[in-house]
């Protein structure tokens, strides 16, 4: 069974969290799908890199035969994420199954946190924006990347390799996430 999952691109996003668990996850064999929330297929990054996505969100629906869904951060990125009605309908119904739940840097504390999708789980972020998280900051955890049940988080860009090999290991298992870290050097 091949693994699936979305990434979300919003106007903004930053580059390095979204392009490396979309290299790393294909890398291990995974169906990497990503998705722009704009209503175009190009997308640019917060650094002015265009990225054209394989789909448009109108045309995601999770169901079974999709493993997760991945948020990347930068600003102001995760705060196009956080306004998406779309993407908060397909948060909502990944949030009611096994799903993953993968975001990092901004996207934790803007798109997660006020959808409650953080309650009672142990969560990390960009230093500082944990403030920006309501009643989910009592949770945080000053580490670089945290999971947490189906959610997985991680701090930022420089800790986007180990946060896109923690999906890999939750998904296809400690020996692939082992194999896809290795051959990109990344310990």
């Amino acid at each position: 069974m091949s693994r699936k999952m979305y990434l979300f691109l919003a106007d903004g996003f930053e580059e390095v969290e979204a392009l490396t668990p979309a290299d790393y996850l294909r890398r291990a064999g995974m169906d990497v799908k990503l998705v722009s929330i704009s209503g175009e297929r190009t997308v640019t990054g917060a650094h002015g890199i265009p990225v054209l996505a394989d789909m448009l969100i109108k045309e995601a629906s999770v169901s079974a035969d999709w493993d997760g869904l991945i948020l990347p951060g930068g600003l102001p990125g995760a705060s196009n994420l956080a306004a998406s009605a779309e993407l908060d309908a397909l948060l909502k119904k990944a949030s009611g199954t096994s799903a993953l739940i993968c975001a990092v840097c901004a996207a934790p504390a803007l798109v997660l946190a006020p959808k409650g999708l953080l309650e009672g789980r142990a969560w990390t972020c960009y230093p500082g924006m944990e403030k920006e998280a309501g009643a989910a900051v009592k949770t945080w955890r000053d580490e670089r990347v945290v999971a947490d049940g189906n959610v997985i988080t991680g701090r930022a860009a420089g800790t986007a390799g180990e946060w896109s090999v923690k999906i890999i290991e939750k998904l296809l298992g400690a020996e692939t996430a082992v194999k896809v870290a290795r051959s990109v050097l990344l310990n």
